[in-house]
């Protein structure tokens, strides 16, 4: 059992085929938290048709958090991939949906912001940077056996984390402007920590790799987690839960 003020995830991107929307679920379904913030691309482009039952099942869980009665407050951060579903998501899913998110806590001033407003070459090469994206997520469903393949995936990691330093560099700027003392991204799928004077600097990963990661924040300090599965029988129950979760998406 996962307990924590804020939990926050990015990168789950509905709709692609390595989606794990499924583990995120389990996840959130066996955490007990205050606030959940999902830090972009959550979808991975506007197709809807895409999505699998699965996915529905998820937004169908964040539509429960979501009730007031459960006196959680979800947040949705804009991402490059879901640019432009603000009102849909707003009505669909009942929540509102933020260009970057701010709150305290423990008396630190915290900020979540996608992070693809710091990568200058989306900013200045979106279709090719959108084509990339989509070849980097299409890679992972191929078998990684075949040497070749295996060295141009490395070589294109490496650029990715390239980015990655790029990106927080930019977020740690951001923060220090706005007078923040942490700032949380997505983005880039690394999961990373820097401290840099004074400003503490956290990447969420993502939900398309094996190791998916999420952040837990409590009065203890930030905790970059990577998600497990349960053992079978728990998942089984789980999953029965799911199913309830999607038909009472439908019914609405």
């Amino acid at each position: 059992m996962i307990f924590a003020d804020t939990i926050i995830i990015s990168d789950l991107h509905l709709g692609s085929e390595v989606s794990r929307a499924p583990a995120a679920l389990r996840m959130l379904k066996s955490a007990s938290f205050n606030r959940l913030i999902l830090l972009g691309d959550i979808f991975s482009d506007l197709n809807f048709r895409r999505l699998k039952k699965e996915h529905w099942q998820f937004l169908g869980h964040i539509r429960k958090l979501s009730n007031p009665k459960r006196h959680i407050e979800v947040v949705w951060v804009e991402g490059n991939h879901d640019h432009g579903l603000a009102q849909m998501m707003s009505h669909l899913v009942g929540i509102r949906v933020y260009q970057e998110y701010a709150w305290e806590y423990c008396g630190l001033r915290h900020l979540a912001v996608h992070g693809h407003q710091f990568d200058r070459f989306l900013t200045r090469n979106r279709v090719l940077s959108a084509f990339l994206s989509a070849l980097h997520l299409g890679l992972q469903k191929i078998s990684f056996g075949r040497k070749r393949m295996i060295g141009f995936l490395e070589r294109f990691d490496t650029a990715w984390l390239r980015l990655s330093a790029k990106v927080a560099a930019g977020a740690l700027g951001h923060a220090k402007s706005k007078n923040v003392q942490r700032v949380f991204c997505g983005h880039t799928h690394e999961a990373l920590s820097l401290t840099s004077d004074g400003a503490e600097y956290y990447n969420t990963g993502s939900w398309t790799q094996d190791n998916a990661t999420y952040i837990a924040i409590d009065h203890q300090g930030v905790r970059i987690c990577e998600y497990r599965d349960p053992p079978e029988e728990l998942a089984h129950d789980l999953k029965e839960e799911l199913e309830l979760d999607f038909e009472d998406l439908l019914a609405d």
